[in-house]
């Protein structure tokens, strides 16, 4: 497929601009060249976006089970209020007596936020999930500090954590203790006990977790930190499973970060948009990030903010398209979606385990794991391999190779937003991708065949990235 400035003719234009009475004026003094921008006709333009659109997989083109990020489809309705003038059109300057609308709709999804998650009060400004991690994580820092409290130095996060925990606790000045997972993927706790101490800031913990379980013993874990002086934070990528069922706030945890663009149905993928506000109990209220937006509880003082960490307000679109969300499924219709959820999940959990040699004799919750270990020792296609076959099917591969505690992972999440359709005829792909894999081992190292490129040499890919086009 060409590129626009492959396509581009000198002097082809898709309109024209009147000149009468415009004066001529410079971008830029500081340019000494011209703009090099492609000359193309409108119908070449058009037919460039049509093209590049069918070569992206989507949520609305197909199934996308991508493991731990909660890939649901975002209703219409949401983008149609994003999109009214009085929020679209507004700017971040404006005196807050001018924009009462939009200074509602954060007082609106406080209010509901703070429901589901059993904290007090939220901030918004974070730009999505690890956002919200360093920020949540710097408000515990400060909390200790207030406390002078400064021995306070390691943060606990199981194994089976999301990449990003320990990324952001390191960001946020704290050492990472990582505790083992039992063989039944849930926190050891008799590990925890031997780690924990006077220098505990936090422990960072997923519930459910990434292995798509929920912590059977969370109120002994939160009881543990706590009794040692410690907080307990939530990553609440996994709340899709939990929403409107059980809360945070209720197990224990003392500050949460949430990813609307994920639970709460925004537009996700592709780096943004993002929204990843956090809530806290009482306790941490003053050291939220500073905002002039008075819709977090009380008037305390900020003396102990941590600032800010973004520009204005957050991402705020993306919180009108979570509130529109939260309003239209209300809070049954939002219970429900976790169970459907967690239903599609273990729906397909029997569907795909016996084609692993696995027997899905658990529960799991939202999202859940299937390991190509048997298969790569036996035939040596492994989970990449399967994960290309997949695309040849028309398929999004799910998420693989995490969490690193698994050998040959598969992490599938069907969402609520499937139908038993879908699931059904996932299944039977998966199916005849097995069924392949053991005649012509081969035909799935080779795959994907009938995607725009074949299998790419991934390593070279990510080191060595082409941003930009180069003119000859």
């Amino acid at each position: 497929m060409k590129l626009l400035y492959e396509l581009s003719k000198e002097g082809r234009n898709s309109f024209q601009l009147p000149t009468d009475g415009i004066k001529d004026y410079t971008l830029c003094e500081k340019r000494t060249s011209h703009v090099r921008l492609p000359d193309v006709a409108e119908i070449d333009l058009h037919r460039y976006y049509q093209a590049l659109s069918k070569r992206v997989h989507c949520i609305e083109s197909g199934f996308y089970p991508l493991g731990s990020c909660t890939m649901k489809y975002n209703p219409k309705i949401n983008d149609v209020v994003a999109s009214l003038p009085g929020f679209a059109e507004i700017h971040p300057l404006q005196d807050l007596s001018t924009v009462k609308g939009a200074v509602e709709v954060y007082e609106l999804l406080n209010r509901g936020l703070c429901e589901v998650t059993g904290m007090d009060a939220m901030s918004f400004q974070p730009a999505a999930g690890a956002h919200g991690e360093f920020t949540a994580l710097l408000a515990i820092r400060a909390y200790h500090h207030h406390h002078s409290d400064f021995a306070r130095t390691k943060v606990i996060i199981p194994d089976s954590a999301h990449g990003t925990n320990p990324a952001s606790a390191v960001m946020a000045g704290f050492e990472v203790v990582s505790i083992p997972s039992t063989p039944e993927g849930f926190v050891d706790i008799e590990a925890l006990k031997k780690v924990v101490g006077k220098d505990t800031a936090a422990l960072m913990l997923t519930n459910p977790n990434t292995l798509g379980k929920f912590e059977k013993g969370i109120k002994e874990i939160t009881n543990i930190i706590h009794e040692h002086g410690g907080l307990v934070y939530y990553d609440g990528a996994n709340l899709n499973a939990v929403m409107g069922i059980v809360r945070p706030g209720d197990m224990g945890f003392d500050i949460v970060h949430l990813n609307l663009h994920k639970t709460f149905s925004t537009p996700h993928g592709g780096g943004g948009p993002g929204s990843g506000p956090i809530g806290c109990k009482k306790i941490l209220v003053p050291f939220l990030p500073k905002t002039e937006l008075p819709y977090r509880c009380g008037t305390e003082e900020q003396f102990d903010s941590v600032g800010k960490v973004r520009s204005f307000h957050g991402n705020f679109l993306v919180s009108l398209r979570a509130l529109v969300y939260m309003i239209t499924l209300g809070g049954k219709g939002l219970r429900n979606a976790s169970e459907m959820a967690v239903l599609n999940a273990n729906y397909l959990y029997k569907k795909l385990a016996p084609l692993y040699g696995e027997t899905a004799d658990t529960i799991c919750m939202h999202e859940f794991i299937v390991s190509a270990e048997s298969i790569n020792k036996e035939i040596g296609v492994r989970a990449i391999d399967i994960a290309k076959g997949m695309m040849d099917k028309g398929v999004h591969p799910p998420t693989i190779y995490f969490p690193l505690i698994v050998k040959e992972a598969m992490m599938f999440e069907p969402t609520e937003t499937e139908s038993l359709d879908t699931l059904n005829e996932v299944a039977e792909k998966m199916k005849e991708i097995i069924g392949e894999a053991y005649a012509d081992p081969q035909a799935l190292h080779d795959a994907p065949k009938s995607t725009p490129i074949g299998r790419a040499d991934e390593v070279m890919a990510a080191r060595n990235l082409i941003l930009r086009y180069r003119f000859h």
